[in-house]
């Protein structure tokens, strides 16, 4: 499934607060990687974040 800019945006700042509130890392990431922004969107590409978007219409 393809996302939308938009969906995309979502996916990740939610996931950043998860990581922000101290949710567990899903992916392998350098010690040096501390801003949850970052790390969202490294498991983002890696497709390991467990989310999914619910369209209507």
């Amino acid at each position: 499934m393809k996302y939308t800019r938009f969906e995309r945006a979502r996916i990740i700042g939610a996931r950043a607060l998860q990581i922000s509130m101290g949710s567990p890392v899903l992916t392998d990431i350098a010690d040096s990687v501390i801003d949850p922004i970052e790390i969202s969107i490294m498991e983002y590409n890696s497709g390991a974040i467990p989310m999914t978007i619910k369209r209507s219409g």
